[in-house]
């Protein structure tokens, strides 16, 4: 089974995944589709409030942050990691529960991160948003440095996200049954 996504003026066929006995998703994966990532990129920055430093967690949103990043006249970007790393130092962490990964998540930053983004307007971008888990865990650590989010930006809103009035995003993705159907 897969469905068919248009989004940014392209055309993608996405395997619709289980997630649970009930609910299945269309897997969208930027990683090694640069066509993809540089159009969307050019999208949401057409509908981006001013910003100053970008932010998305690691890893799947990376090359999105990147491209708009640099679409943006290299402006810095910063990836919230999964876990500490060896070289971070005066760390802030957040837990994440999303719904692609089977347990609960740490997403960090460190002493350099948190200079960047102190006092400056943050803009929150990831690939996809589903629950919001991940979203709420990036704005969590913004404002625990002393950043002001100024928008959350996203390529897709899956199910009932896209009812949110809080986010930008260019397409809606669906949730679907056992079946493949739409829910």
């Amino acid at each position: 089974m897969e469905y068919l996504l248009n989004v940014a003026g392209l055309e993608r066929h996405l395997p619709i995944c289980k997630v649970s006995d009930d609910i299945y998703i269309a897997a969208f994966i930027m990683f090694n589709d640069v066509e993809v990532t540089v159009a969307c990129a050019e999208e949401l920055l057409k509908k981006a409030p001013e910003f100053d430093v970008i932010i998305t967690a690691e890893s799947k949103g990376i090359p999105l942050a990147y491209e708009m990043a640099r679409q943006a006249g290299n402006k810095p970007y910063i990836v919230a990691r999964k876990g500490p790393k060896i070289y971070m130092s005066d760390l802030v962490t957040v837990n994440v529960d999303s719904i692609t990964t089977d347990h609960m998540q740490t997403l960090c930053v460190g002493h350099d991160e948190r200079e960047v983004m102190e006092d400056k307007q943050i803009l929150v971008v990831d690939d996809v948003i589903s629950t919001g888990e991940s979203i709420a865990a990036l704005d969590k650590l913004v404002d625990e440095v002393g950043g002001n989010v100024v928008g959350r930006m996203s390529v897709l809103a899956e199910g009932e996200a896209a009812n949110r009035d809080d986010i930008i995003f260019l397409a809606k993705l669906p949730l679907f049954d056992a079946n493949g159907e739409v829910m």
